[in-house]
């Protein structure tokens, strides 16, 4: 047989960076990606529609004031237009006119220095006995066998129910008052505390005793940063529970105070006084509320948080 019709085939090995993987299209994109554009761009820069960075004309705290100040538009509208009697409720004006006379004659700043003053005073009291009691329970096994189960059984009950008890031990005093706003605030600052100490991440304290720290070191270093968070988070609920606590505190036999005003108004079937207490209330809590946030904005500046698109 002959070979001369034989065809000889060399095989030829191209370079693997000749084969390359067709990248399929983007399926309804209509973001372009630059390259030369920095990777960390704040979420509120990045716009799904149209490519528009989202942008508002007014400034935020005069959106935050639209709302309050509407609600007062409408009671002011109820009030002239009759659907809302002075009987039942007094009109802005009237309310504002109170609050100017309340204030020129001494009563009204009188009354905030005295309801402030047992405020900050039970709020101290309860506040430092509920963050001992929570970092004992917290940092020790023996604490929380010891303090934890009376108190998430006391703290079931409620502060109004312990007045009469408050009564008969401190009488018709400052004393059952004060008291009864530190067993209030008490409580949620332990809760948040305890929490806040025992959600510390393991890993953190591992990674602590490897570089050798001493128990102090963990707990100053580690835990106490850890469950600060946790901390404010307490504070600013003992807080807004303290003006709770001091109204009814404040119907003991108050001959002095915000409740005093107020008890005094009710009996006197004065709407708009009744209204300008409830005011300075909300006032007062307000005050203080954003008292704690800017304490959290300086003491949690290390921790990066979602402040919303």
């Amino acid at each position: 047989m002959s070979s001369e019709n034989t065809l000889t085939i060399t095989p030829t090995i191209l370079p693997e960076s000749t084969f390359t993987t067709p990248t399929p299209p983007l399926q309804n994109s209509r973001i372009a990606v630059n390259p030369h554009l920095p990777r960390d761009i704040p979420l509120e820069k990045i716009s799904t529609r149209s490519g528009h960075t989202p942008s508002y004309d007014l400034p935020r705290w005069l959106r935050r004031a639209m709302s309050p100040i509407a609600l007062v538009l409408l009671w002011h509208i109820a009030s002239v237009s009759g659907l809302l009697p002075a009987s039942i409720l007094a009109d802005p004006l009237s309310v504002l006119s109170s609050a100017i006379d309340l204030w020129q004659s001494g009563e009204l700043p009188d009354a905030i220095h005295v309801s402030l003053q047992r405020t900050l005073l039970g709020l101290a009291v309860g506040g430092s006995l509920g963050a001992l009691l929570a970092i004992f329970a917290g940092l020790f096994r023996l604490g929380e066998d010891i303090i934890d189960s009376p108190m998430q059984m006391l703290r079931t009950i409620p502060n109004v129910a312990l007045i009469p008890l408050l009564i008969i031990w401190f009488g018709i005093g400052e004393e059952p008052k004060v008291a009864l706003i530190a067993l209030a605030t008490a409580f949620p600052l332990y809760l948040n505390i305890y929490s806040g100490i025992r959600n510390v991440d393991q890993s953190l304290i591992e990674a602590g005793r490897t570089l050798g720290l001493s128990s102090w070191g963990l707990i100053r270093h580690v835990i106490l940063p850890g469950a600060l968070p946790s901390v404010l988070v307490g504070i600013r609920y003992a807080l807004g529970v303290s003006w709770l606590a001091l109204v009814f505190g404040e119907q003991i036999n108050a001959t002095a105070g915000i409740g005093y005003l107020l008890n005094t108004a009710r009996e006197m079937f004065q709407t708009d006084v009744i209204v300008v207490c409830l005011v300075v209330y909300a006032l007062l809590g307000l005050a203080v509320d954003l008292i704690v946030r800017l304490l959290e904005k300086v003491l949690l500046a290390w921790r990066p948080s979602f402040t919303g698109h």
